[in-house]
């Protein structure tokens, strides 16, 4: 993980975290990175001050004076405002999905399968199904789709 200081186009600066440098610019080129104050997107980074691990444990150094934090702390973006309305626009998805259709388990192949060769007549199902048996369904033209699973579901 890599923390960048950012400012936006009107000033406003703030700090977050990626993944790595390469990260940030493909979220940067996607006007995903945006400005926490004021919605820009048109974002730079910053100067940071280094993090280096101190050599002299042990050793009576002077002391460095450092600026005053500032009196008002600056927003730090975790997600922005795109991304947010993604994750609840597939939790609806998801959401709808699991109250309108029919949960059939490890059965989910079999059935869709049925249903796509006119065997069974067709419904709404979804259910689980090993990556191997997706491809299948897939490579025959089966129309299946992964439900969305955001990631604080999982902790």
């Amino acid at each position: 993980m890599i923390k960048y200081a950012l400012q936006c186009e009107a000033g406003h600066g703030f700090e977050t975290w990626f993944r790595s440098s390469e990260d940030y610019e493909k979220q940067r080129k996607r006007n995903l990175v945006e400005c926490p104050a004021c919605g820009s997107t048109e974002i730079e980074k910053q100067i940071m001050r280094p993090s280096v691990a101190r050599t002299d444990k042990g050793r009576s150094r002077t002391p460095v004076e450092t600026p005053a934090a500032p009196e008002q702390s600056q927003p730090v973006a975790m997600m922005s405002p795109q991304e947010q309305f993604l994750r609840e626009k597939l939790k609806e998805l998801r959401d709808h999905v699991t109250k309108n259709a029919d949960y059939v388990g490890d059965k989910f192949p079999e059935l869709a399968r049925q249903m796509h060769y006119d065997e069974i007549d067709q419904r709404s199902i979804y259910g689980e199904a090993k990556p191997d048996e997706v491809k299948e369904l897939i490579d025959e033209g089966v129309g299946v789709q992964p439900l969305p699973v955001l990631p604080e579901e999982k902790n």
